[in-house]
């Protein structure tokens, strides 16, 4: 033996050691059906508590709702949310890592159980001795039959057959056989793409003013590849924000009409956008999902229009409420406050000691402080929430995959044999589901042969329980 192919025959040896360990090993562990299941609870479970607990939050959010005393269920409080991560599950290492393990355990059954069982019913064998067919679920044994005429007429069934010497055999349905295969790697189509999702999304939150434009900034939520997906090179102005009311005063729906601009400001599209009808551009989506009151332009008898802020207050949960201050001297010695619920233009006016002076609508003038106070406008702002996943389109391509993949294992496999020996016919057959219906298709075909001699024997047609 050379030094060459000594060298190559160690190298074999190394290797197959290691190959024999995962073969032997590792595969059956990780393509037990068992481990399957119970990694998919796991993943089922953290997926409901993702729905449950509240994602991407301010820290003062968890603070609040889950206080450490009392802590929910007597231990989940916002630092155990916060330390596990379950504020947010799905980009967590661990939820990743059962997602990929779960992927690993398919792949393994998958190769493991799936093609071998693919292979077996690809391969065809044949029944040459008597004793075999007493062993099929479905039986039969005759005085007549040929099987050139039960090859036409399982041909004509849609049956593949093939013939050695004296013995048949033809089978149909091995779709159903390649189903699971497809069902299987739908869901490791699905798994890439929602760690895809984990790994390169993001989730913002902008509370932008009517007329305003502006670029994604205030991302909550976003995977460590992140940074690639967020827009860099054109923004979006908000033309217009406004709320249809309903007659007793209640939202009907509130609306946002968006357009997409270039770096040079140019429109590159306009979408108006409301809840459930979002804008969705280069991979970006903006979702409609709050309002609030961004100002108010008021006028002091002919002065130039003022534009102020205005502040949500807090009411303790007792409704939304917005207010401001307007100065109606120049040294800002005296002036007003206005309170606004919505966007209807009715506003409430308090002096300098919190008494009530008065309401005043949008178009509309009122005397305080021996000022002329007229209501330009309310200026709205939109809630927009912002999101990127790359990895819904191959989301959707698995979810479809695995649709076809379930159609196509409710394809029955159905195999049939047959024997011409000794002026005797046998014919047997099974099949993995609807056996009534392969029962019936048995007879059918026993029928379609040769009609049989009263000295034929029908009694070892064994049928299916139901």
């Amino acid at each position: 033996m050379t030094s060459k192919e000594s060298s190559t025959s160690g190298l074999s040896g190394l290797w197959s050691a290691p190959r024999r360990f995962l073969r032997t090993q590792i595969l059956p562990i990780l393509g037990d059906l068992r481990l399957a299941i119970a990694l998919l609870l796991a993943i089922a479970v953290f997926s409901i508590s993702g729905t449950v607990i509240e994602q991407g939050q301010p820290l003062g959010y968890y603070q609040a709702n889950y206080p450490e005393d009392p802590a929910l269920f007597g231990f989940l409080s916002w630092k155990v949310l916060v330390t596990v991560g379950l504020d947010h599950v799905y980009r967590t290492w661990w939820f990743l890592s059962l997602l990929v393990l779960f992927g690993m355990s398919l792949t393994a059954c998958t190769f493991t159980h799936q093609f071998p069982a693919l292979k077996a019913a690809r391969s065809w064998k044949f029944y040459k001795q008597p004793r075999q067919y007493e062993k099929l679920a479905l039986s039969a044994q005759i005085q007549s039959g040929s099987l050139d005429e039960l090859q036409q007429i399982l041909e004509k069934r849609r049956y593949r057959v093939f013939q050695e010497d004296n013995a048949l055999y033809a089978r149909k349905g091995l779709v159903g056989k390649i189903g699971p295969i497809v069902v299987h790697a739908s869901m490791l189509v699905i798994l890439a793409g929602s760690i895809l999702g984990a790994l390169s999304g993001f989730m913002a939150q902008e509370m932008v003013p009517s007329g305003e434009t502006f670029q994604v900034r205030n991302i909550i939520d976003s995977g460590p590849f992140a940074g690639s997906q967020v827009p860099q090179d054109w923004s979006v102005r908000v033309n217009r924000f406004w709320i249809d009311y309903t007659p007793d005063g209640a939202i009907d729906q509130f609306y946002s009409d968006l357009s997409v601009l270039d770096g040079d400001g140019s429109e590159i599209e306009q979408k108006t956008i409301h809840v459930n009808e979002p804008l969705r551009y280069d991979g970006v989506t903006f979702y409609q999902t709050n309002w609030a009151i961004a100002g108010i332009r008021v006028q002091l008898n002919n002065s130039p229009i003022l534009d102020l802020p205005m502040a949500q207050l807090d009411t303790g949960g007792a409704g939304r409420l917005w207010g401001s201050w307007i100065p109606t001297k120049p040294d800002l010695s005296e002036g007003v406050s206005v309170i606004a619920r919505d966007l209807q233009g009715m506003l409430l006016l308090y002096g300098m000691d919190g008494k009530l002076l008065g309401s005043v609508r949008t178009g509309m003038s009122a005397q305080v402080n021996g000022v002329k106070l007229k209501v330009v406008e309310l200026v709205g702002s939109t809630g927009l929430q912002i999101k990127a996943d790359p990895g819904i389109p191959i989301v959707y391509l698995g979810f479809g995959l695995l649709m076809v993949g379930v159609v196509m294992s409710y394809f029955s496999h159905s195999q049939i044999w047959a024997l011409e020996r000794e002026g005797l016919f046998y014919l047997g057959g099974r099949t993995n589901r609807a056996q009534v219906s392969f029962e019936r298709e048995v007879l059918e075909v026993l029928e379609q042969l040769d009609r049989p001699t009263p000295e034929s024997d029908f009694s070892q047609l064994d049928p299916i329980a139901s």
